[in-house]
């Protein structure tokens, strides 16, 4: 049987036509990576702004409102339940003023035994120090006899000394008196040691007793005092706010239950977003318009606690406030941060959302917009400031890049 043999040329062919078809899809997929990802999108759809040199002031705008200078919380001392509302809010008060009162009866009856006991102990010192006493008026009452027998002695002994010399009397009475001096002298000095020393000892309880006394009475004195607390008294004049407390609402001890706003002046509060934390300091100054007329502001306080993204600042104003304020109005507050200065400028939009100010799109001729990194430095309620990335005269895409993000090149049509 023949042998079929295959021709060497088709063989070839065959291999170079696999290695053309290989390379071409190698450069078809090749041209697919290396190809910017496009989009055709409608010029009206879109907002063009130049980018120039300008004028750059380092403000930020707040929205402030109008609060008192100073305020006093009203705090509950004694926990329990409100029991009587003597003011409403908004009221004008005085200092020492009753506002409210507060109902505990456990508090109080333990308020009551503790008198009790309190007083009980009182009154047991002040017998024990009448006791004392009447001791000592027993001991003088004693020295008084002694010393009342002393000199009967004495006299009995020198008239007998003068009836012996006369012999008129016989020496056995004589010396009988004179014994009984003695002895009468030596009663007199043993009796004298012991009172002085008993009233020396007594003198020291009875100063104990008098400062335990006294300790006891200015403790008595405190728990009265704070029988008193049941009554809620204003603290200082001003405008009560925030007080709103309800029959047998039951209030912890220690609690705020509203606060007194003492009418001295005015201060603004501001909510601030925590971009400018670390940029804003103490005295950084600012203005509000109210009727047509500039005041000036400036930063007096600066609560560093961010929450939901913001930190508060308080504002005082400079020299005089408006007149015709009220608590609770809000003002636009422009915040100078530094001075003006010539920086290259882009206006703010939307694009930042998407981007935050690290790209853009650029561009280039009238049918194309290029995506470029930037760097942006300060903002202000109108600019950017562009630190690198951008040329005088460029021409960039502020509006929102919502449909742009994943996008390097847009056609404009």
């Amino acid at each position: 049987m023949d042998t079929k043999v295959q021709n060497k040329k088709s063989k070839y062919k065959i291999i170079i036509f696999t290695a053309v078809s290989v390379l071409i899809l190698i450069g078809l997929l090749s041209s697919s990576l290396l190809k910017k990802k496009s989009l055709n999108v409608e010029t009206s759809r879109l907002s063009i702004r130049e980018v120039k040199n300008g004028k750059f002031d380092d403000i930020v705008i707040l929205n402030g409102k109008i609060e008192p200078l100073n305020s006093v919380l009203i705090n509950v001392v004694e926990g329990g339940a409100v029991q009587e509302v003597f003011v409403e809010d908004g009221s004008m008060v005085k200092e020492g003023e009753p506002l409210m009162r507060i109902f505990n009866p456990n508090t109080e009856l333990s308020y009551l035994q503790q008198e009790t006991a309190i007083i009980e102990q009182i009154n047991n010192l002040k017998n024990l120090k009448i006791s004392l006493t009447n001791q000592e008026l027993e001991l003088e009452k004693e020295m008084i006899l002694i010393q009342h027998d002393y000199i009967d002695a004495e006299q009995l002994h020198t008239l007998n000394k003068g009836l012996y010399a006369s012999e008129i009397i016989p020496e056995k009475d004589y010396n009988k008196s004179l014994e009984n001096l003695r002895y009468q002298n030596k009663r007199k000095e043993v009796i004298q040691t012991s009172v002085s020393k008993e009233k020396q000892a007594r003198a020291v309880q009875i100063k104990s007793i008098n400062e335990a006394l006294a300790k006891m009475e200015r403790n008595l004195d405190i728990l009265r005092n704070n029988k008193q607390n049941f009554l809620v008294l204003a603290s200082a004049t001003g405008r009560i706010s925030s007080f709103d407390p309800t029959l047998g609402q039951h209030i912890n001890a220690g609690e705020s239950v509203g606060k007194i706003d003492i009418m001295d002046g005015y201060k603004l509060t501001a909510k601030v977003d925590e971009y400018y934390i670390s940029r804003l300091q103490p005295a950084h100054s600012g203005t509000i318009e109210f009727e047509g007329k500039t005041y000036d502001v400036m930063i007096s306080k600066i609560l560093p606690e961010v929450k939901d993204g913001q930190f508060q600042v308080d504002l005082v104003f400079k020299n005089t406030f408006p007149e015709n304020l009220k608590m609770g109005m809000s003002f636009s507050i422009k915040l100078f941060l530094s001075e003006t200065t010539e920086s290259l400028l882009i206006p703010k939009g939307a694009f930042y959302q998407e981007t935050a100010g690290k790209w853009i799109f650029v561009l280039s001729g009238e049918k194309k917009a290029v995506r470029r990194n930037i760097q942006l430095g300060r903002e202000n309620p109108v600019y950017y400031e562009v630190t690198d990335g951008l040329n005088p005269g460029d021409k960039v895409i502020t509006s929102s890049y919502q449909d742009y993000k994943n996008v390097e090149v847009l056609n404009l049509n």
